[in-house]
């Protein structure tokens, strides 16, 4: 079946759009192609990840008992060890409750939004 529409960007907010931007250009490799105090954004030319700045933002909770998460990024990755390792080192946290055991890692970036690193199928 053909869509529509396809996917061009998704938004995020975020207390530091710059900062957002940069970590996910050191997680993707995706050029930051806007970065203002109030947006920023990433491109691999096709599709986008903007950041835009909210007052008095909050993250949202992980796990989420109160529903407070509405969506995370699942990343394909080729070793997840390595791939937690430099995540990390961009600015990732890895939260205690991991429900994929082995099979796959919750890291959440610096605005708080958890995201997935799973193994290339």
């Amino acid at each position: 079946m053909t869509g529509i529409a396809s996917l061009i960007m998704v938004n995020l907010d975020s207390p530091d759009p710059a900062a957002l931007a940069e970590f996910y250009h050191q997680v993707l490799g995706w050029e930051v192609t806007h970065s203002e105090a109030e947006y920023a954004m990433v491109s691999d030319g096709t599709t986008s990840i903007g950041f835009g700045r909210v007052e008095g933002y909050q993250a949202p909770a992980w796990p989420n008992p109160g529903g407070t998460k509405q969506f995370h990024f699942d990343f394909g990755v080729d070793d997840l060890d390595k791939a937690e390792e430099l995540c990390l080192s961009a600015g990732a946290t890895k939260p205690e409750f991991q429900p994929g055991g082995d099979r796959w890692r919750v890291l959440v970036d610096p605005a708080g939004h958890p995201f997935c690193l799973c193994p290339r199928s």
